[in-house]
C-alpha cells in the first residue's frame, strides 16, 4: 500500500504514470533547493510535514500562487514548498559532513559568512586551496565537506554527533530534528537508503529481532510513532520531545518512561 505521503497527486495534477484520478498529467520538472533548509508542507502555509536542505532535488509537478507542488527525489515524500527557494537543477560535487559550515563571500575566513548551511548539504563546485569555490558563488572550507560519493562507514557514531541537538517536530536538520528525521540523516549519510517516517522506516529497515535476542550496537528500537537506535547493548540515543533534543539514555527506562506516557510499548526491534 502506498502512504498519501508517497502520492504524487493533489487531482489537480499528478505525475505521469501514476494511475490515479487528476486532471492533468505531467513529468515534472527537477528543481533544487537553494535555502538552507526548506520546510515541506502538506498544504501551502500548511503544517509542516519535513524539511529538505541546500541541494536536495524536487520534482515539481504544478506552480500555482507562489507555492511548488511535487515530490522529493530522494525519498519520494511529497507537499508544498516556497518557489522562490528552488532553482533549475545542476549536479552536485561535495557535501557538507560537518555539523554545520558558513559559505564565505570569499576564500578568506575573515570575509564574512553569507550562508550557513546545514550537515547534508549538497553543493556543487571546485576546491582551490583551503575552500570549495562553489559554482553559485561562496566559499565553504575544505575541513567541513567531503566528496558526495564518499559515505560515512559508521551511523551510530554519526547519530552520536547529533547529541544535544533541539527536538522539532518534521525537523530534518542540525537546527532541529525529530527522531525519524534523525534516523534518516544518518543513514543516507552512509549510503543507506530510508524513508522519511517511523511508519514507514518500521516497515522497510533491517531485520526484526525476536523480543528477547540480545541487542546490540546499531539496533533500531521501534515504538508506535517513534524510534531510536541503540549505542550499546543498554543505551538508546533518540530525538524526543521528553528531553527536547537528541539525548542518550538507558533502554529499560526509556521504555518505561514512554509506556507510562501513553505512546505504548515497544512494538519492534530490527537489525540493519
Amino acid at each position: 500500500m502506498t502512504h498519501a505521503r508517497l502520492i504524487p497527486c493533489n487531482r489537480r495534477v499528478a505525475l505521469k504514470g501514476w494511475s490515479g484520478q487528476a486532471d492533468r498529467y505531467v513529468d515534472g520538472e527537477v528543481r533544487q533547493v537553494t535555502a538552507s533548509v526548506l520546510d515541506l508542507l502538506r498544504q501551502p502555509s500548511g503544517a509542516l510535514d519535513c524539511q529538505l536542505l541546500f541541494g536536495a532535488e524536487f520534482l515539481v509537478l504544478e506552480d500555482r500562487d507562489g507555492w511548488s507542488f511535487g515530490q522529493a527525489v530522494r525519498d519520494g515524500y511529497v507537499g508544498y514548498v516556497r518557489s522562490d527557494q528552488l532553482q533549475q537543477a545542476k549536479a552536485v560535487s561535495h557535501k557538507i559532513t560537518a555539523l554545520a559550515s558558513h559559505v564565505y563571500s570569499a576564500a578568506d575566513m575573515k570575509s564574512g559568512a553569507v550562508k550557513t548551511l546545514p550537515f547534508g548539504a549538497r553543493l556543487r563546485g571546485q576546491i582551490d586551496g583551503d575552500f570549495l569555490g562553489l559554482t553559485d558563488g561562496g566559499f565553504v572550507p575544505v575541513q567541513h565537506i567531503k566528496p558526495i560519493g564518499e559515505i560515512e562507514p559508521d551511523f551510530v557514531a554519526g547519530f552520536d554527533r547529533f547529541r544535544g541537538i533541539p527536538y522539532l517536530w518534521g525537523g530534518n536538520s542540525v537546527w532541529g530534528m525529530d527522531c525519524s528525521g534523525a534516523l534518516q540523516l544518518v543513514l543516507h549519510a552512509a549510503g543507506l537508503d530510508c524513508p522519511r517516517d517511523t511508519d514507514m522506516q518500521v516497515v522497510e529497515l533491517g531485520n526484526r529481532l525476536a523480543d528477547d535476542a540480545p541487542l546490540k550496537r546499531g539496533d533500531l528500537i521501534f515504538w508506535q510513532r517513534h524510534v531510536g537506535v541503540m549505542l550499546d547493548p543498554e543505551t538508546l540515543i533518540h530525538a524526543n520531545a521528553h528531553h527536547m533534543a537528541v539525548a542518550a539514555e538507558p533502554l529499560d527506562g526509556a521504555i518505561t518512561r514512554i509506556e507510562r506516557a501513553g505512546d505504548g510499548p515497544v512494538t519492534a526491534r530490527k537489525r540493519l
